[in-house]
């Protein structure tokens, strides 16, 4: 159950960090007791794998916005062409790419220690666990999760720190580091393998793990959504595939994530479908108030009714010219606020509204607004903290995303009404009106829409828009959109060193088999 999450001195002690520093890479438990007597027992296996559920909701490094898995969402993958910080200026270098090459920067650094701080971790119960005494069927389920965590933590490396699928000469290019074993810090050193090396492990601990849970014959209970199982195994592997281009793999796969995980209904979508947890979710990160990290929360930077400063005057909103996309049919347009052109023509050159539209928002969204908060057009309602700060659960992986994947593999191998079908059911519960008769490339807009629509601020964007390939064009109000000035560029695919992610300095400097990207 849920009270389950509370780290344990076993888990504390397998707590590993990695990737900051020599020190850093130290892999042996912070403790004196060998990693044998750690992982002596299946019980004290599932100790280690709450705590990596626990790590994915953690303050790192000291810093207000390192959050665990929240930080991914909102530092990297909604930097994109949908979103947008209102009034804000301070992130102008990360949100517009400049920093990819920054190889000392704090931005840039924080996702390798992060996810290498999980395979760290993961690695240590894949291999100690078959030597734990306690059931056969739970030494299969608990390696089964920690192969899941480190696919994950491998495949969403690839997206930030290697260079697109069709950069790569065919998966010949470079990668990242396949940690796939602990080893002491002087022992620690390795090259970056290729990109098909790369993804050929993610498969196989995919594979791995889909067999072992499938042995096992233990599934997570229905309210440990938090919790890798058969179906998160299926989500990685699918959302690995679409990075990689491999459409024939991503169709396989996407349908049997989503085994048992039926679409949100029209009021869960509109009403806090994206903080409580719903059959949906197929892998998310809860948190609870009793152990809430506060204002470094997910919530606190991504919730309309926080209590954050940081949400309180500078919300999230979404491009003028997506909404201005989505048809008046649609219900999700009533996941921001839309100005009349009255209101609009009144709001300040970053959007901010004025005496009479902020009146309106406030009265009309009172139950999803902080009292203090400042109304600006297009803000977001879609996040909503359950507990003040900022705190509450979000997903990583939903059947949103395996269905709008699959239908973008569909569309590639040229299976056009299996996409169209795809988006009809995608559609049903928020645009019953919703109907789609496109083919060959008109169809592959069509489904890339829906993606940038139904996946928004949800840590997307960035990626999507690297591995298609495409460039962002953001406009300012006087250009017709609604980005501030600071914002308002334009990013060609081969600029910021084509949006990836170099090694971090503090790699580099220790382990000279990596030769910087």
């Amino acid at each position: 159950m849920k009270h389950i999450l509370r780290i344990s001195l076993v888990a504390a002690a397998v707590a590993l960090a990695a990737a900051c520093s020599k020190d850093y890479m130290e892999t042996s438990p912070e403790s004196s007791t060998s990693p044998a007597t750690i992982f002596a027992t299946t019980e004290n296996c599932e100790l280690a794998i709450n705590g990596m559920c626990k790590m994915m909701t953690t303050q790192y490094l000291s810093t207000q916005g390192l959050n665990g898995e929240g930080t991914i969402k909102t530092w990297y993958g909604n930097f994109g062409n949908d979103l947008q910080r209102v009034d804000h200026s301070g992130w102008a270098a990360l949100w517009n790419h400049t920093m990819h090459e920054s190889v000392s920067s704090i931005y840039l650094t924080y996702p390798w220690f992060y996810y290498y701080k999980i395979i760290g971790n993961a690695n240590q119960v894949i291999e100690n666990i078959d030597n734990a005494s306690g059931p056969e069927s739970e030494k299969k389920y608990y390696k089964a999760q920690a192969l899941v965590f480190r696919a994950h933590a491998f495949t969403m490396l690839m997206q930030l720190y290697a260079y697109r699928w069709q950069d790569s000469n065919n998966g010949a290019g470079p990668g990242i580091a396949l940690r796939i074993n602990s080893a002491s810090a002087e022992d620690y050193e390795i090259a970056l393998s290729t990109q098909a090396e790369c993804y050929a492990q993610i498969y196989a601990d995919c594979d791995e793990a889909i067999r072992l849970f499938k042995e096992s014959g233990i599934d997570r209970d229905a309210d440990e959504f938090y919790k890798p199982n058969l179906n998160v195994a299926y989500a990685v592997k699918t959302r690995a595939a679409l990075i990689r281009e491999d459409w024939s793999t991503v169709v396989a796969c996407a349908p049997e994530a989503r085994k048992g995980h039926p679409l949100m209904s029209q009021k869960q979508y509109m009403d806090g479908g994206f903080s409580d947890e719903n059959n949906e979710w197929i892998w998310g990160v809860y948190e609870a108030s009793d152990q809430t990290i506060y204002y470094y929360s997910f919530f606190a930077y991504q919730a309309s009714n926080a209590s954050s400063s940081m949400q309180r005057a500078r919300p999230l909103a979404i491009s003028k010219e997506l909404y201005d996309q989505i048809p008046q049919t649609d219900v999700r347009r009533k996941m921001w606020l839309e100005p009349t052109a009255e209101e609009w023509a009144a709001c300040s050159s970053v959007d901010l509204a004025d005496a009479a539209f902020t009146a309106r928002a406030k009265k009309e969204f009172a139950s999803k607004l902080y009292s203090t908060s400042q109304i600006y057009a297009y803000m977001s309602f879609k996040f909503l903290c359950t507990f003040t700060p900022g705190g509450g659960s979000f997903n990583i992986y939903r059947s949103a995303e395996m269905m709008l994947s699959e239908a973008e593999a569909q569309c590639h191998l040229g299976n056009d009404s299996a996409a169209q079908s795809l988006l009809k059911e995608l559609n049903k519960n928020l645009d019953p009106s919703y109907t789609c008769t496109k083919t060959g490339s008109d169809l592959l807009k069509e489904v890339k829409l829906y993606r940038r629509i139904d996946l928004w601020g949800e840590g997307f964007d960035y990626y999507d828009y690297k591995r298609w390939n495409e460039p962002i064009v953001r406009k300012s109000k006087a250009q017709g959109g609604s980005f501030q000035a600071a914002y308002a560029i334009t990013i060609n695919p081969e600029d910021g060193n084509r949006w990836t992610w170099k090694v971090p300095k503090y790699e580099t400097d220790y382990n000279k088999l990596i030769q910087l990207n």
